[in-house]
């Protein structure tokens, strides 16, 4: 099982990016370390399965419960998702296969389950606590940012937060891309001032007015940001938020993005 949670070619990529382990102590060293490989698989159990971190079976995952939440613990801390999902992208645009040119972004509210950081009353759900994930795609589904909000935060307010979030993402020549040249919306960022301000940055802004009748066309761009948020949410522990720590909660999404876009770079070959 470790080594379908954990291919070769996601392992050849992480491991590059992982801290270093401490030193072994001289005198009572105390047990091996557990591989990394093998704590990532521990991790990506819970991720694609959504199981409670104690339901995981160590004898075929290979590592104990607390091991595998240590270590996405200490690598969250060192920013490794971030970077690993930075690494994909370059490796996308290095093989052509971003196009930056029209972006969509979009919201997915989830349960959360405890309170903790980025926690809010869900206007949706009947005030129930909730979180929100917030999400800019390249013109092909490609998940580009994703940042993590309390239930009752409002869409457009992130908007801004969600553009400052995309990395420069280099792999051409020349220099690195990080803003689309249009920008696709529901009525739900229907405010002028958001507008002016797209504008400001060089972004022509395309959407959708509150109080129009429906069938505005944008469906046939913006469509791609929705399968997005049902790839992202095949990842079982990200339906509903169970992790108190937004930052925990975080790493897995953007975990979530880089498998993602390494399907997408296994599919082109």
């Amino acid at each position: 099982m470790r080594g379908d949670l954990v291919p070769d070619d996601l392992w050849e990529r992480v491991a590059r990016l992982l801290p270093p382990p401490p030193e072994r102590r001289r005198r009572h060293p105390g047990r091996l370390r557990v591989p990394d490989r093998t704590a990532l698989a521990g991790v990506m159990y819970v991720l694609r399965t959504g199981v409670a971190w104690r339901d995981v079976p160590a004898e075929s995952v290979g590592c104990s419960v607390v091991t595998a939440w240590r270590r996405l613990r200490d690598w969250t801390e060192a920013g490794v998702w971030p970077r690993l999902h930075f690494t994909l992208l370059g490796e996308l645009r290095r093989a052509n296969l971003l196009n930056l040119d029209d972006c969509s972004v979009d919201s997915s509210h989830i349960r959360a389950l405890k309170r903790g950081d980025h926690v809010g009353p869900s206007p949706v759900d009947r005030a129930r606590l909730g979180s929100k994930h917030h999400l800019i795609v390249d013109r092909h589904g490609t998940p580009l940012a994703v940042t993590l909000t309390g239930g009752n935060r409002h869409d457009v307010t992130q908007l801004l937060p969600l553009l400052n979030a995309v990395p420069p993402i280099r792999g051409l020549r020349g220099r690195p891309r990080r803003k689309p040249r249009r920008l696709y919306a529901d009525r739900g960022y229907d405010f002028d001032k958001y507008r002016r301000l797209l504008w400001k940055r060089g972004i022509k802004p395309v959407i959708a007015r509150r109080g129009a009748a429906h069938g505005s066309g944008l469906g046939k761009v913006r469509w791609v940001v929705e399968r997005a948020f049902a790839w992202l949410h095949q990842f079982k522990r990200l339906r509903i938020r169970c992790e108190r720590r937004a930052d925990f909660h975080q790493g897995l999404l953007e975990l979530a993005c880089s498998l993602i876009c390494l399907r997408r770079l296994r599919t082109s070959l």
